[in-house]
């Protein structure tokens, strides 16, 4: 763990966002409808036991579970009396596959093998119950200790370990954090895997830790100046300043100023012939001159023109 910056000085985060986030993995965890599931040998299992599955929990146990069905989001697991999941972000040898059938694949090949996990989640109200296989890379205990150290504000580094539609998870040495699409950047992001890559190392902020739900929030983007905060004072109304076409829509392109902050030119406001369109005068990639119409701070948003009339 390295230094840490003022917890004062960091906005806080919508509150329900993590929900958003984990909607593929919740979805994956409570649907029944398997791909394959293995018949398990002797009678029917017992109701789970949460009193060993809270003790395996707090004490940070490595335990073995036998994987016997999958879905869209993971593997469903058995063993010693419990039984739960285990997110595709937390499998220690899964690729990222986009592709539905190369990932099926992949999480079919791992039914009836015995891999060994740590509880993640245990919440019995819920009657869930999470695992993983990356975290048991980490000796016992080591995840209850990484828990009862990292704070709000604190800077740590770690590895890059999924990249979802969501955002970008980063192992943090037996700690898992999730750093959401709205955190990467102070500019628009179209993919996470736009920023980083898979087994990138990366510094990170810590913006929200929750031991109970073993989840912590990061943020890259927060690890540097908010662009915003002076984008006033540096781009004055109707002054010139040279952009960055970076994407083209079917009501404009957006350009960008400088790191963190693009801007919107709509259609109206780009010189064009009779009868052609945005793509028939403008690539991403493109550089261009553009004049400030507007400087939205709160929404942050910019409005430019290429007109000089």
């Amino acid at each position: 763990m390295e230094h840490q910056t003022s917890e004062m000085n960091l906005p806080s985060i919508d509150e329900g966002w993590w929900e958003a986030v984990l909607a593929e993995a919740e979805q994956g965890c409570g649907s029944v409808h398997l791909h394959q599931k293995v018949k398990m040998d002797g009678p029917e299992k017992p109701s789970l036991n949460w009193d060993q599955a809270m003790m395996i929990y707090r004490q940070d146990q490595i335990i073995k579970v036998v994987v016997t069905g999958y879905n869209r989001g993971g593997l469903l697991v058995e063993g010693d009396g419990l039984s739960g999941f285990i997110p595709c972000s937390h499998l220690v040898e899964m690729p990222a596959l986009t592709e539905p059938s190369r990932r099926d694949d992949c999480l079919s090949s791992y039914v009836g093998q015995t891999l060994r996990v740590k509880v993640i989640e245990c919440v019995p109200d819920e009657s869930r119950m999470v695992f993983s296989e990356r975290a048991a890379r980490s000796e016992a205990g080591k995840r209850m200790e990484l828990f009862s150290n990292l704070q709000p504000g604190q800077r740590v580094s770690g590895e890059v370990t999924n990249i979802t539609e969501f955002g970008i998870f980063v192992d943090l040495g037996g700690v898992e954090g999730l750093i959401h699409i709205s955190e990467l950047s102070w500019g628009r992001v179209n993919h996470p895997g736009e920023i980083l890559r898979i087994g990138e190392r990366v510094e990170v902020l810590v913006i929200e830790v929750s031991p109970e739900r073993c989840r912590v929030a990061l943020s890259l983007k927060r690890m540097f100046p908010n662009p915003w905060e002076n984008a006033i004072g540096r781009f004055p109304i109707n002054s010139t300043v040279p952009a960055v076409v970076t994407a083209l829509v079917p009501f404009g392109a957006f350009a960008r100023l400088e790191e963190g902050l693009e801007g919107l030119i709509h259609t109206s406001e780009i010189p064009m012939p009779a009868g052609a369109g945005v793509n028939d005068v403008l690539r991403p990639g493109q550089k261009i001159q553009v004049r400030i119409l507007q400087v939205d701070v709160p929404r942050q948003r910019i409005g430019l023109s290429m007109r000089t009339d």
